[in-house]
């Protein structure tokens, strides 16, 4: 598998108080252990996305858990309230331990 590819759709700007939409998506196959492989017939190994989480300049915003219903390539689109400028983190932990981030900045006028 590639290295899974965050992607994240933030406003560059806002008003203060303004509540922004925020829209991620991350390719990953999101393998759930219990489909088996055509030519072995053994199961594949379940490797999925379990958690994700959106921090703005260092306080969570918004998370949650995944479980192995969900879909290859996780879309995720949620609501924030942005009082000053900052800074999201976005972060999505797997099965086998890798984390995957990327930040978006946000100017408030």
């Amino acid at each position: 598998m590639a290295s899974p590819k965050p992607r994240v759709k933030v406003p560059k700007k806002a008003s203060q108080g303004e509540v922004i939409t925020i829209k991620t998506l991350i390719s990953h196959p999101m393998e759930s252990g219990q489909r088996k492989d055509k030519k072995s017939g053994e199961l594949i190994p379940r490797q999925i996305i379990n958690k994700f989480t959106c921090e703005f300049n260092g306080q969570v915003v918004f998370s949650c858990d995944m479980d192995p219903a969900v879909s290859a390539n996780p879309y995720v689109e949620f609501s924030a309230k942005v009082n000053e400028p900052g800074t999201f983190k976005f972060t999505w932990v797997d099965d086998d331990g890798s984390v995957y981030e990327t930040e978006k900045k946000i100017a408030v006028e």
